[in-house]
Formats: C-alpha cells, sequence, structure tokens
C-alpha cells in the first residue's frame, strides 16, 4: 500500500502530468539547467529552472528551451528581502579577503551593492509568459504579485523553514508550501536571516507546518535516499524535493570542481555559513569558510557581490578551497550517473 504522501501527490501533481512525487530542487548559480529539468519530468517528477542571479532574458532562454521539450516545469525566483551592512563592515570584511584576491588579480568592489535580482522584470516575463509553477524563496511576494500570477495560470509556492514562516505564506495566498529543513544545501530560505533556523529534522517540520497550516506541502532539504523521500512522505509531505543529490548528475550545470568536492575525502563535513554572500548558506567546509566565517558580517547581496568575482575566479583555477561549494549533509549520496538513474534510486520504495 502506498505511503499517505505518494497517494496525496496526485492532487498537487496529476494536472501536470506527474505521477512520481519527486521534484528537482531549483539551483541557482548554474546547477539547473533546462536538461536537468527537461530529465526529471521526463521521468514522471518535475523540476524547477533557478531564476536567482540571472536578468529577465536569460531566464526567458531558460524557459524557451524548455518549454519546447513539451515537458511540466516551474521557475524560482528570489523576493528582495535585503540584509543591509554597513559601510564599515563591508569595507572591514573586503579589506580581510583582499589577499586572497590579490593571487588572482583581482581588485573588489569598493561600495556595497544592494540590487533586487531584477525582481520586476521578472514578474513581468511570467505573468506575460506564464510556467505551470513558480515558487519563491527568501521572502515572500505580496497579495498583489501572487494573485496576478494566479490570474496567469501558474501554481504559487512559497519556501518556508518553520510553521510561523508558513502561516504569513498561507496568509500572502499562495497554493502550497516547500518546506525546508536546515539540512539543505545552499542557501536557507529563512525569512529572517539575521537568524539561524531552529535544528529539526525534516519529519518533524513537516508535522509542525502540517498543524499551522491546511496547504500542500512539499518537503525538502537533506533528502538524498529512497529512505529519505519515504519518511518526508509519510509524514504529510505530497511530494520531496531534491537538491544535492542531483549535482553530479549528467545534465547538472555545476562546475567540475564542486562535482568532484561533493565525493572527495578532502571535503567530509559541510557548515552552514555567511562567509560567501551574508546570508546563511550550507557548503563544503573549506579554507574559505573556516577563515572568513568567524569575521563576515550579515548583508545580503552586499557580500554576494563582493565574493562574486573571486569565487568566479577561483572556479575558473578549480581552487575549491576559495569557491562555494554549496552541499547538504547528505552530499556523499550524489553520484555521476544521469538524472533518470537517480531518481529511479529515489523511487525505490515507493
Amino acid at each position: 500500500m502506498p505511503a499517505q504522501g505518494v497517494a496525496m501527490s496526485t492532487t498537487l501533481l496529476s494536472d501536470l502530468g506527474a505521477d512520481l512525487p519527486l521534484i528537482a530542487a531549483p539551483m541557482a548559480g548554474g546547477p539547473s539547467t533546462p536538461a536537468l529539468v527537461t530529465a526529471a519530468a521526463r521521468t514522471g517528477g518535475l523540476g524547477f529552472l533557478a531564476g536567482g542571479y540571472k536578468t529577465a532574458q536569460a531566464l526567458a532562454g531558460q524557459i524557451h528551451t524548455t518549454r519546447v521539450e513539451g515537458v511540466p516545469f516551474g521557475v524560482n525566483l528570489f523576493v528582495p528581502n535585503r540584509l543591509p551592512v554597513s559601510r564599515e563592515e563591508y569595507r572591514r570584511y573586503a579589506r580581510k579577503m583582499q589577499t586572497e584576491a590579490d593571487h588572482y588579480g583581482l581588485t573588489l568592489p569598493e561600495e556595497p551593492v544592494e540590487d533586487d535580482d531584477h525582481w520586476t522584470d521578472k514578474i513581468d516575463l511570467l505573468t506575460a509568459s506564464p510556467v505551470p509553477w513558480v515558487s519563491f524563496t527568501f521572502g515572500i511576494p505580496d497579495r498583489g504579485v501572487v494573485s496576478a500570477l494566479r490570474r496567469a495560470g501558474s501554481t504559487v509556492l512559497q519556501c518556508v523553514t518553520s510553521a510561523t514562516e508558513a502561516r504569513r505564506a498561507a496568509d500572502a495566498g499562495v497554493d502550497a508550501l516547500i518546506v525546508q529543513a536546515p539540512a539543505a544545501g545552499g542557501h536557507s530560505a529563512t525569512l529572517t536571516p539575521e537568524r539561524l533556523p531552529e535544528q529539526i529534522s525534516l519529519p518533524d517540520l513537516i508535522s509542525d507546518v502540517r498543524r499551522a497550516v491546511a496547504l500542500p506541502l512539499i518537503a525538502t532539504g537533506g533528502i538524498t535516499t529512497a529512505a529519505d523521500v519515504k519518511g518526508a512522505l509519510g509524514a504529510g509531505a505530497q511530494a520531496a524535493m531534491v537538491g544535492t543529490v542531483l549535482l553530479r548528475t549528467h545534465e547538472s550545470g555545476a562546475s567540475a570542481p564542486h562535482k568532484a568536492a561533493l565525493v572527495d575525502p578532502a571535503f567530509p563535513t559541510t557548515v552552514v555559513t555567511r562567509a560567501f554572500t551574508g546570508r546563511p548558506a550550507r557548503a563544503l567546509r573549506n579554507h574559505f569558510t573556516d577563515r572568513y566565517d568567524p569575521v563576515a558580517p550579515g548583508g545580503y547581496p552586499a557580500l554576494h557581490h563582493l565574493t562574486g568575482p573571486l569565487r568566479k575566479a577561483a572556479a575558473a583555477a578549480a581552487d575549491t578551497q576559495l569557491i562555494h561549494l554549496w552541499a547538504g549533509t547528505g552530499h556523499r549520496q550524489a553520484k555521476a550517473e544521469s538524472a533518470a538513474a537517480t531518481f529511479a534510486r529515489l523511487a525505490e520504495h515507493l
């Protein structure tokens, strides 16, 4: 007999023709490609394009590439939710990492950049050219944005990290929630980045959110095995969203150094750090996290723009001690295989 979550998944996914309760998470910065999203859909699940750190034009290109494949998919956007940093703190931090920048002949930005990641342009794009699903992270859009997307025909989802955030999202009128546990790789979706989310298991978090709201739930954060998927669905989620376990797949756009580091014995553990972007994010522990996390101020997106040139140069040089190696706690489960093979492993007990 199927787990409760498997039986319930039809209520959220079946309208899109998806019969497998597995979703490829949006991973900004390169890993989430149209090929990965297409592969997820063709296995019977669903995939999300990552709209973060892209112009509306670049996102439109990826939407077009995916749309011509004739598969359902979603798009994720970062909601502007700035964590301001003082000019003094910013410059102090920049001075500390200038030694690393000097190694690559870089001049780091002298002033904080506080942009909104092309927010209005992307909302205009998605209302004019709707996609089946739109999800949000870092903040909750206002009711007007949610209503406009729903009128355009999109199902609107909000990523949350607590029951309190779930209530706020429900009040904004979203259709469903993506519930992220602390074990997730990459950025925490917390609405209050100055504070780390409570340490809680994914099944317990799903239970807390289910008691708080009546919306359909998708579970994410630390899901890398078939047992993890079964546990999330058994806790009441209608689907499991996975990211880290897909990073080494053939369709992933993660860099070669990032893929290699996920299974390198030199990187056995992950840490939650603000050192790279000024927002808490889980990454493989390396020189950068060890040296700069203790002195990093909160400050997003200013620190993201500050460290960006250094991270790009380090990635080009395969310098894994300076790269933001985003990874969840189950990163050793990521395998060099097709996305379809990964999905088949995760669906083993369904």
